[in-house]
């Protein structure tokens, strides 16, 4: 039940616990007595609305930050990573593969911003060896959902 609980909300997370009784074929009891366990154990972390910022009128910029430290005697990845994830413009932290050892996202107002973050707070941390950032132009797909969908032309050809 767990697996197939976590699939379901983690593609619609207001969906009902009696929606999601019918579906896994329990209680609802069970259900919201699992989610309820899965929620003190951390596996569900939180529960969030994915917005399309394009489709407003309120401006954000987007930008992907590669960063690579160096690691000191006592201090790996996960301190580094707090560090950085603690700034509260800071959307996500990833330790990666590659040539760069952390990936940072985040979300301003304009490309001012981000750069201002970058050069004041994130270059100047003490491990910060380099930084690589990126912008988002468009996002298509975020989270598992298209967010620039094709709509199928429905209409009818007239001939004469």
């Amino acid at each position: 039940m767990r697996e197939q609980l976590l699939a379901l909300i983690e593609k619609n997370s207001r969906i009902g616990i009696s929606e999601l009784a019918v579906l896994l074929g329990k209680e609802e009891i069970e259900v919201a007595n699992e989610i309820k366990k899965l929620e003190e154990e951390r596996v569900i972390c939180g529960y969030h609305t994915l917005i399309d910022w394009e489709k407003t009128s309120i401006e954000k910029v987007s930008a992907i930050i590669e960063v690579r430290v160096t690691l000191q005697r006592g201090q790996g990845f996960d301190k580094i990573a707090q560090r950085i994830y603690n700034y509260p413009e800071v959307k996500s932290v990833y330790l990666i593969s590659g040539g760069f050892d952390l990936m940072v996202t985040l979300e301003e107002k304009s490309l001012k911003e981000i750069a201002a973050f970058v050069s004041d707070k994130l270059s100047t941390l003490d491990n910060v060896l380099s930084t690589g950032t990126h912008f988002v132009l468009k996002k298509y797909k975020d989270h598992g959902t298209i967010l620039d969908e094709v709509k199928e032309d429905v209409r009818e050809v007239v001939t004469p």
